[in-house]
């Protein structure tokens, strides 16, 4: 089977689900110029975990895990399957990092959302990883790097998180100047291979903290670096900024 390239996605608001805007032709793109997966694994913001954790569900249940939107939020079902296969091959490349399986845990919004639009019929069967986010950059791309086999194995990558996340900052009306200066600055690293650089990312660039107040939506691009390779070919394929300060952006990378 083909390798298949790993995947950096902003899945957005959970309104996206339902209202994805500009963003759905990029997600339904990027699984439309893919080789179809046997499986895919996606590491989502939305579950943190104090080690690194997969789910081990055969039939991961849709979680709606936020409050306050329209009733129609609360009625998307994603009932891909799991892959309790897929899930102990991920434990066995991560047995360094003690890893474990959640027999319960399903798919979260930062999952299912973008999957709908990739993989409407939801027949991929799904895993996903947590992220663990008192334990910084570095970390994830080891996580990424032991996981690499898996892309030469027919399983997607995906991380999903978001190029910025600060919910509470959006500055004053148009589109914050801190937003497409980390884009930029992200750009930038990714371009030059600079994954030390992007990894110290908090002290490095000048709006680092701003457009990250906390780790864990930025970690996912770490996963999908990772698990592409040293060598890897980065096309960002989509810069967006939407609500101000939120920035969209996708990437995919390509082992050489």
């Amino acid at each position: 089977m083909a390798s298949l390239p790993t995947l950096f996605i902003s899945h957005g608001s959970p309104m996206h689900a339902i209202q994805p805007g500009a963003v759905r032709e990029v997600w339904e793109g990027l699984a439309r110029d893919l080789p179809r997966p046997k499986a895919i694994l996606i590491a989502s913001a939305h579950w943190e975990t104090d080690i690194p954790a997969v789910t081990g569900t055969a039939q991961p249940e849709t979680i709606h895990d936020f409050h306050g939107f329209p009733k129609p939020l609360y009625e998307i079902q994603y009932p891909a399957k799991g892959d309790p296969e897929l899930a102990s091959r991920a434990l066995a490349l991560l047995k360094d990092f003690r890893a474990t399986a959640d027999p319960v845990r399903g798919l979260d919004h930062g999952a299912w959302s973008p999957l709908l639009y990739m993989y409407p019929k939801a027949d991929v069967p799904v895993v996903q990883v947590a992220v663990q986010t008192a334990l910084g950059t570095r970390h994830h791309l080891e996580v990424g790097r032991a996981l690499a086999p898996l892309a030469r194995e027919g399983v997607l990558i995906v991380g999903s998180g978001h190029m910025t996340h600060n919910l509470r900052d959006r500055g004053n009306g148009g589109i914050a100047p801190y937003a497409l200066e980390f884009q930029d600055w992200v750009k930038q690293r990714i371009d030059r291979h600079a994954l030390g650089e992007l990894a110290d990312y908090r002290r490095l660039s000048p709006a680092g903290v701003r457009a990250h107040p906390t780790d864990e939506h930025f970690l996912p691009l770490f996963v999908a670096l990772g698990a592409a390779g040293e060598d890897y070919k980065a096309e960002r394929q989509y810069d967006g900024i939407e609500m101000g300060a939120l920035a969209m952006d996708a990437y995919r990378f390509t082992a050489a």
